[in-house]
């Protein structure tokens, strides 16, 4: 992750009101508090929508989207390569599910994409050592 993008991952986690102090987190510790932020929006989105709270509904899914969107941007292709082009492909995929979720009021679609950034985080949870070493 380069410089440019460390700050637009930085820009997007202030951007969604993350209270947490962001400033001194490593590389690698900034995007884990990304998709943290975004499993926890999509729970919660998901609680608002049983509760037929769909404002609030709303209000989750689009911050999750905006996460994820950071996520996206944040992703770098000449190192990252097929790997990088494959998260892109997902993360695509899991914001439009995200939209389908919003209009479609259904919960599944929120399941799938919280399992999904689950399973992103654990192969990058599991990397950690690795990245403290660069």
């Amino acid at each position: 992750m380069n410089h440019a993008n460390i700050q637009s991952v930085l820009n997007e986690y202030k951007q969604v009101g993350v209270q947490n102090n962001v400033t001194d987190a490593s590389p690698h510790r900034l995007v884990q508090m990304l998709m943290e932020g975004a499993l926890e929006r999509i729970s919660t989105a998901k609680g608002h929508m049983m509760h037929n709270r769909f404002a609030d509904k709303s209000r989750f899914i689009s911050s999750a989207i905006s996460i994820i969107d950071g996520l996206r941007s944040s992703l770098d292709f000449d190192k990252g390569g097929e790997i990088a082009a494959n998260l892109e492909a997902l993360y695509d995929y899991m914001n439009r599910r995200l939209l389908e979720a919003n209009v479609s009021n259904n919960c599944d679609y929120l399941d799938e994409v919280h399992s999904l950034m689950s399973e992103i985080k654990s192969g990058w949870d599991a990397i950690a050592g690795e990245a403290s070493k660069l």
